[in-house]
């Protein structure tokens, strides 16, 4: 095996030096929402409760029309995959509100 040295060709060429670790870049925690955001789109959502656009989107998928609802979503924000969230979000509103009623 050849010693360590500094080599001007091969796998390991180059000057050697101690790799020093890298700071995260603020672009890899785009999108990341943080604890004060969720917490206040939590208090905004139940102060104004549901749109009316959700309300209809709630009531289509309270009698199973599921690609209804995500048509209308679809037609009311534009994108597939838009659409895609807002109907998941709507099924677990809904499940929360089944769940608190059969609690009390």
């Amino acid at each position: 095996m050849a010693p360590a040295m500094e080599m001007v060709v091969g796998l390991d060429k180059g000057h050697k030096v101690t790799k020093r670790p890298k700071r995260s870049k603020p672009s890899q925690r785009k999108g990341h929402r943080s604890k004060r955001v969720k917490f206040i789109r939590d208090v905004v959502r139940e102060v104004s409760g549901f749109s009316p656009y959700e309300r209809r989107t709630m009531e289509l998928l309270k009698v199973n029309r599921d690609k209804r609802a995500l048509k209308f979503c679809k037609k009311r924000l534009g994108t597939h995959k838009r659409a895609k969230k807002k109907r998941e979000e709507m099924i677990q509103a809904l499940q929360q509100m089944r769940k608190a009623q059969a609690a009390s």
